[in-house]
């Protein structure tokens, strides 16, 4: 089982998934910062918005109007965090994009693979149809 479990872990995919990971968890620091600290404030002093404090109280109780201090108070509906966060997508999106579409472009083309023939069982059924073909009743 050890042997096994050594061989699942060697595959490319398999660190090749771990290595995408470990980047995608401190790419996704950078991105919210761009997002929070760069982009939401553009996009707010344009609009005279910030998104992170959009929210609807659930409760009759909450009347803050920061978002931390309603959550404080009672339930909320954040839908300028959900903003944020599809902002977020967006971006990460693109730039993922823009990645895979750069390393396409270095990366050398491949010459198609050369058909390799019938398989061994088309080999074998066309035996056995030649055989019942030469066999005469």
């Amino acid at each position: 089982m050890l042997n096994e479990f050594k061989a699942f872990i060697a595959r490319g995919n398999v660190l090749d998934l771990a290595v995408a990971v470990v980047i995608g968890a401190a790419f996704t620091a950078i991105v919210n910062s761009v997002v929070s600290d760069l982009i939401m404030p553009v996009i707010g002093a344009i609009g005279s918005v910030d998104f992170s404090n959009y929210f609807i109280p659930l409760s009759s109780k909450v009347t803050a109007v920061s978002l931390a201090a309603a959550r404080e108070q009672g339930a909320v509906f954040a839908y300028g965090s959900f903003i944020t966060a599809l902002v977020n997508f967006l971006i990460i999106a693109w730039i993922i994009f823009l990645i895979v579409k750069a390393v396409n472009r270095m990366m050398p083309k491949k010459a198609p693979e050369a058909p390799t023939g019938p398989s061994e069982e088309i080999l074998l059924l066309t035996q056995i149809r030649d055989e019942l073909k030469n066999r005469n009743p």
